[in-house]
């Protein structure tokens, strides 16, 4: 009897395709029966719980919470060239970089899902911060979602100025 072979993992572009393709057409739907504000919030709060519990995973599976770990791990929101990011300084207490292309930003415009897609994606970046190590701290000002030239991730251990 032959063995199915393993199939690779999907890439997180992948994952979130799906979950976009499913949970889009869902968030409509809410949205035309609750309206657009109550929709939204709801789908924010619970994308921000999932986020803040992968944070907390992802810490568990590291057995490291430092900023130095979570850096190490930018290379898996970027498999398959989903992001091109500008390093600008990564320290044990600083991590800054800059995000030229995005294309989960443009996976979402390309399935008609463009105001969706922060609710949906960005959002996330700053509760799996906190789920990963709330001495953390995450600041943004601008993203390519939103359509700005790049995101400006800057990413700060507590007590740092």
């Amino acid at each position: 009897m032959s063995s199915i072979p393993e199939e690779p993992p999907l890439t997180l572009l992948q994952q979130r395709e799906i979950e976009a393709r499913v949970v889009g057409p869902l968030v409509r739907g809410f949205a035309e029966e609750l309206g657009a504000e109550k929709a939204l919030e709801v789908v924010r709060r619970v994308i921000a719980g999932l986020a803040r519990e992968g944070g907390s995973d992802l810490a568990a599976r590291l057995g490291d919470a430092s900023l130095g770990a979570f850096a190490s791990c930018l290379g898996r929101w970027s498999e398959g060239g989903a992001l091109e990011i500008d390093v600008l300084e990564s320290t044990g207490e600083r991590l800054s970089f800059n995000v030229t292309r995005c294309k989960y930003a443009e996976m979402y415009r390309a399935l008609g899902l463009a105001d969706l897609g922060s609710s949906l994606s960005c959002l996330r970046d700053f509760a799996l911060i906190e789920g990963f190590n709330p001495e953390i701290e995450l600041t943004r000002t601008q993203t390519l979602m939103e359509g700005a030239s790049h995101c400006d991730f800057r990413f700060r251990a507590e007590g740092e100025k």
